[in-house]
Parts: C-alpha cells; sequence; structure tokens
C-alpha cells in the first residue's frame, strides 16, 4: 500500500473503502468490481483510493488477506477437536458469507490450480504443525497435515455460500442450523479419528 491515512478523517475514509470495496469484490469478484462504484458508496474519489491502495488489484489484495487472518482469529484451529473447528467455520460463513466468496474468486480469477495464496502468505503453518502434533500424539488420523486441513475446511464449506448444492444463509431456522452442524461434526470426528 502506498499510504496510510494520518487523520481521523482519513481513517475513516480508509475504512469506508475497505467496507465497500469488501461488499463489491464479494459480489462480482476482481473483474467485474469497479472502482467508480467504491468511490462513490464510500463517498470518496479515485484519487484518495488509489492514494492508499495504488490499484484495484493491491485493493482486493489488502481486503482478501485481511479476510483470511480475520478468519483464523475469530476461527482458530483446535486440532484436537477439529470437527469443532468445522463447525465453527460453518458459523463464521454464515455471520460473513463475503470472506468465503473473496476466496472463491481469488480462486476463480487468480489461481485456478494450487495453493491459493503463496508461499509466505498462506498463513497455515500452526495449523499445520497442530494437525501433525495431534497426528504424532495419535488423536488425528495419518496423513499429510495439509490435505486433513483441506478436507475438514471443505467439509466446513458442504452449505456455505460457495456451494454447489445448497448455500445456507443465517436467515434459516435455527433447527436446520443445528441438524447441520451434528452431521458435519459427526462426520468430520469419523474423518479425522484414527482408524
Amino acid at each position: 500500500m502506498a499510504d496510510q491515512p494520518t487523520t481521523t478523517r482519513g481513517a475513516a475514509t480508509y475504512q469506508r473503502i475497505l467496507d465497500v470495496a469488501t461488499q463489491e469484490f464479494a459480489e462480482y469478484g476482481i473483474a467485474g468490481a469497479r472502482i467508480e462504484r467504491i468511490v462513490t458508496a464510500a463517498q470518496t474519489n479515485k484519487a484518495q483510493l488509489y492514494a492508499y491502495f495504488g490499484n484495484k488489484e493491491k485493493l482486493f489484495d489488502a481486503i482478501f488477506f485481511a479476510s483470511m487472518e480475520r478468519i483464523m482469529d475469530v476461527v482458530p484451529i483446535d486440532a484436537d477437536d477439529l470437527a469443532d473447528w468445522a463447525v465453527r467455520l460453518y458459523d463464521e460463513y454464515l455471520r460473513r458469507p463475503d470472506l468465503i466468496r473473496l476466496a472463491t474468486w481469488a480462486r476463480l480469477e487468480r489461481r485456478p490450480a494450487g495453493h491459493l495464496v503463496e508461499g509466505g502468505r498462506r498463513l497455515d503453518d500452526r495449523k499445520l504443525r497442530l494437525i501433525a502434533e495431534a497426528q504424532e500424539a495419535g488423536r488425528v488420523r495419518p496423513g499429510d497435515p495439509f490435505d486433513v486441513m483441506a478436507m475438514v475446511i471443505a467439509m466446513s464449506m458442504a452449505w456455505s455460500p460457495v456451494s454447489n448444492v445448497y448455500a445456507a444463509s443465517a436467515d434459516e431456522p435455527a433447527d436446520a442450523h443445528d441438524q447441520r452442524r451434528a452431521l458435519l461434526r459427526a462426520c468430520v470426528r469419523r474423518a479425522v479419528t484414527p482408524e
């Protein structure tokens, strides 16, 4: 990023840009997002946006990597209870469907194969280490820790906004979510429990 805001007013503008751009990118993707819509809704101008973020790609990066960090902070992994982690991820997708949509746009428009993000920006070293430790202790089935993590995340996304089958919403009856949580918890436990 080029410049960080130095005043209270600048910080407020910066945050408005982030908030509006998050929704814009979540809805339209990188290619479909329009800077003009973002600056209009954020009540600013292109010059200010470019001063803070440089360009549209860098603005998306700022939002995307912040969303990854948010999920890690809000839903930290518990390698001794991957089933509960999957359920907490499910709940976060209900609260913030825009975050999972951002990751999907990054997959579709930037990295159709391989890791979603490159090397040092992946942020999964700690998760992989905890899964490996749980495997060494016999609490999680053997296998590549990354593959175990990827499977649990994929299971947590079964009803997410990017599901090919059914996208759940927070507006649905609580008992529907409770049933999904119970099924998800049971399936993940069965999948990761050593035989």
